[in-house]
């Protein structure tokens, strides 16, 4: 016979609204139900003293971790390793993400999601770029970025149903919609990141799949009044997806805001780290491209800076992420914490797979303290 369990003592946030006075159950590493009381006789209880249960973080942006980064090597070992070291902080499911490279490097990376899929908190790959638009290029190294051509559509599609979920970040000059149509069709997650385009290009594309933009405000045309640009684009589409980095240093809390307020829904605006391999490190540099990236603890969060002051990536965690929306942006927690389980699992589309404490769901969890900082996590296959 398979004993239940039950998460007793703690607020329950089933992603969208927070339980009081009621405790989760758990079977075979599956959600039951959420019960009001106390539990039967009969279930296992696991006490947790306060807090909050969540379901655990989602990522959809993970550079690196755990001193490592994916660039350097696009293996199962390191995916699995930047999936250990950010589950520390929460997030329990993620896309270990390579930026800008080489073809063999990409190719190696997408052959190493194929083999990681399954492993513990890896549910896909993010590819962000090389298809991006040099205009835009951020920490990219320009030398790798290129147009996407039919061989590149064509191992894109071949991969996706191995790696489990597939995104794509590309900029609208370096692939044609024809192309994105494709590559949405075949279910690769296509989002415009790294982009100069104008709105009109951004809307052709979301017309034809795209499912939303990358880091929202950063390496992007931005709003002006007689042209929204890619950032005007997302906010006034109902059906467009961002990624926000929310760490103090790539974008003014008050422009998180009032993206926050204007955007049109379903759609939504989701948290990404965006994070490198400092992230659950002591180091305080590392080595990407050749380059050396420098770690400046000034600030709300540290930034990650090349040798010319370009940002290069975050030095932030989901958890810190969540507490920066409450803490500086000043919205709800129960609004900060869907934004990092919910919305990036329905961007991801799987929404009944992760993301929430409703029947039939991955009992993937997290267990944090009043102030939001992480106390324990669990996956469902340990339940």
């Amino acid at each position: 016979m398979t004993l239940s369990h039950a998460f007793c003592g703690a607020r329950i946030f089933d992603g969208q609204r927070f339980h009081d006075n009621a405790h989760l159950v758990v079977r075979d590493g599956r959600i039951i139900a959420i019960r009001d009381g106390s539990p039967p006789a009969g279930i296992r209880r696991i006490e947790l003293d306060g807090g909050i249960l969540s379901p655990g973080f989602i990522d959809v942006q993970v550079n690196g971790g755990g001193g490592v980064m994916l660039n350097d090597a696009p293996s199962p070992i390191a995916m699995a390793r930047i999936a250990a070291a950010h589950r520390a902080f929460g997030t329990t499911a993620l896309l270990p993400t390579l930026i800008t490279d080489s073809a063999d490097v990409t190719a190696k990376a997408l052959a190493a999601a194929g083999q990681a899929a399954g492993q513990p908190g890896i549910i896909g790959l993010h590819l962000e770029g090389p298809h991006l638009d040099p205009a835009r290029k951020g920490a990219h190294l320009e030398k790798f970025m290129r147009p996407l051509d039919g061989a590149d559509v064509a191992a894109y599609i071949a991969a996706a149903p191995k790696v489990g979920r597939l995104l794509v970040t590309l900029a609208a000059n370096q692939a044609t919609v024809s192309q994105v149509r494709q590559l949405a069709d075949a279910g690769v997650i296509v989002s415009i990141g790294h982009s100069d385009c104008s709105a009109d290009e951004a809307d052709a594309f979301f017309d034809a799949g795209a499912r939303g933009a990358t880091h929202l405000f950063n390496a992007m045309s931005g709003l002006s009044h007689r042209e929204p640009g890619l950032v005007g684009a997302v906010l006034a589409r109902s059906d467009a997806w961002a990624g926000i980095i929310a760490d103090g240093q790539h974008i003014d809390p008050r422009a998180i805001a009032i993206a926050l307020a204007a955007k049109s829904g379903p759609g939504r605006i989701f948290l990404v780290t965006d994070a490198m391999a400092l992230v659950g490190s002591d180091a305080d540099r590392f080595d990407l491209n050749g380059r050396t990236i420098t770690r400046d603890a000034s600030g709300y969060c540290p930034r990650l800076l090349l040798p010319d002051g370009t940002l290069a990536g975050s030095d932030i965690d989901m958890a810190s992420s969540v507490r920066f929306l409450v803490e500086k942006v000043r919205i709800p927690p129960e609004d900060a914490l869907r934004r990092a389980t919910a919305d990036p699992a329905d961007f991801l589309r799987l929404g009944n797979e992760r993301g929430r404490l409703a029947a039939g769901a991955r009992a993937d969890l997290v267990h944090l303290g009043d102030d939001l900082t992480v106390r324990r996590t669990w996956l469902g296959e340990e339940l």
